[in-house]
C-alpha cells in the first residue's frame, strides 16, 4: 500500500502499517487499540490536539492552514462579537507560532520539508511515520510539540519526569530516526530534535536533543514488546483490557463487588 497525504490516517493504512501512536495505543490498552483498528471506537478530538495541529499547519504554510480550518470548523466562533473569528485558544496558538518564528534558532530548526511520509520495515513489521520537518542537508529531523509547559513535571512510576518522558517522546524520536534512516538507506541516522512551545499566556520554547543510549534503549524495548502487539493485532492472541481508559469505562459491565480497600490498587 502506497501512503499519501489523503490516506495516511485511514483505517486501511493503520491495518497495513504499525506507527508510534498505534504502538502506544497497544501499550496503554490492547482492547481499545483493537477497537480503533476495527472501526468500533474513536477517541474524541481533544482541544490540546487541535491546538497542536493548528500550530503545525500554520508553520507549514497558508494552504495547510486553510485545509486544517476547513476540516475543523469548530475552531471558528459562531456566536457573539467574535463570530467568524478564531476562538480565543487559537488566538493563543497564533502567539505560539509567532514566538517560534521570531526566535532565530527555533525558526532555523523548523526549516525543511514539512509533513514528510516515510515507511520502512522495523523488527519484521512495516511501519509508517510522518516527519514534521525533514532537513537531511542539515542532518536532522524535527518534531514540533505544543506543551502545557516546557519545564512541567509529571509523576510517573514513583518519580518526577519531564513531558518528554511522560508522553513517550524518546520512543517516538528513536523510531522516527530509524525509519528515516532505513527509508533513505542511510548508514547513520539524522539527529532527531524536538521544538517545543508552551500554551502559556507568555509561551516558552526550547529545542530538545537526545543521547544515543536513550534512543537505542527505546528501540530495544520496541523489539521486545512488538511480538505480543502483532500477535494481538493479527488476531492470534486475545487483547487484554486495561480497565481504566475511556474505552474500557465506556464498555464496562459490573460483574461483582469490590472492597473499598481495593479501589486504589485497581486504579
Amino acid at each position: 500500500m502506497k501512503l499519501t497525504e489523503e490516506n495516511y490516517y485511514s483505517q486501511e493504512a493503520n491495518l497495513h502499517y504499525m506507527s508510534v501512536s498505534q504502538y502506544k495505543d497497544f501499550l496503554k490498552c490492547e482492547a481499545a487499540a483493537i477497537a480503533k483498528l476495527d472501526g468500533n471506537y474513536t477517541e474524541p478530538k481533544a482541544d490540546c490536539f487541535l491546538i497542536g495541529s493548528y500550530v503545525g499547519a500554520t508553520i507549514e504554510g497558508d494552504w495547510a492552514l486553510k485545509k486544517f480550518i476547513k476540516e475543523n470548523p469548530e475552531i471558528i466562533s459562531t456566536r457573539g462579537d467574535s463570530k467568524g473569528q478564531l476562538k480565543s485558544e487559537y488566538k493563543l496558538a497564533d502567539k505560539m507560532v509567532s514566538v517560534l518564528l521570531d526566535d532565530p534558532v527555533c525558526r532555523q530548526m523548523l526549516e525543511g520539508d514539512k509533513e514528510v511520509i516515510v515507511t520502512a520495515e522495523l523488527f519484521g513489521v512495516l511501519w509508517k511515520a510522518k516527519l514534521d520537518v525533514h532537513s537531511p542537508d542539515d542532518g536532522r529531523i524535527v518534531d514540533l510539540k505544543t506543551v502545557k509547559g516546557v519545564h512541567e513535571r509529571y509523576w510517573q512510576h514513583g518519580k518526577w519526569v519531564s513531558f518528554i518522558e511522560n508522553f513517550g517522546y524518546v520512543l517516538q524520536m528513536a523510531v522516527y530516526a530509524e525509519l528515516e534512516r532505513r527509508y533513505n538507506d542511510r548508514f547513520a541516522s539524522l539527529e532527531p530534535l524536538i521544538v517545543a512551545v508552551s500554551k502559556e499566556e507568555t509561551p516558552d520554547k526550547a529545542v530538545i536533543c537526545f543521547d544515543e543510549e536513550s534512543l537505542a534503549y527505546e528501540l530495544e524495548r520496541v523489539e521486545e514488546q512488538l511480538p505480543r502487539i502483532i500477535a494481538v493485532k493479527e488476531g492470534i492472541e486475545q487483547p487484554t483490557r486495561c480497565g481504566r481508559c475511556r474505552y474500557c469505562r465506556l464498555t464496562k459491565r459490573v460483574n461483582g463487588l469490590i472492597h473499598y480497600m481495593d479501589l486504589i490498587g485497581d486504579a
